[in-house]
């Protein structure tokens, strides 16, 4: 399962964020956790200066502005198993092993 931290303080984008990505994990069938860290130290701690962030398994994944659905897509269709790029074009692009 995906973990997908949604940083920011509360605004309008931040809150976007969060609803595009729970929006887009339910619409493809991916499981994952979601959850909001608005604690300015925890975000700073990530190195965030811009809000909103994304943070995918522990890597930040995006800075500032509402990410596109086509990057949202992506960090869905990444996966941490082995055999994820078997027969795919990703293994050549770094896309998810």
């Amino acid at each position: 399962m995906k973990n997908f931290k949604v940083l920011g303080t509360g605004c309008a984008n931040c809150k976007t964020t969060f609803k595009l990505i729970d929006d887009a994990a339910k619409a493809a069938g991916v499981e994952v956790e979601l959850e909001k860290i608005e604690d300015m130290a925890e975000i700073m701690g990530y190195g965030i200066m811009s809000t909103p962030g994304v943070v995918l398994d522990g890597m930040v994944v995006h800075s500032g502005g509402l990410p596109t659905k086509d990057a949202i897509d992506g960090w869905l269709a990444e996966s941490s198993d082995s055999t994820c790029c078997s027969g795919s074009s990703e293994s050549s692009s770094g896309g998810c092993c």
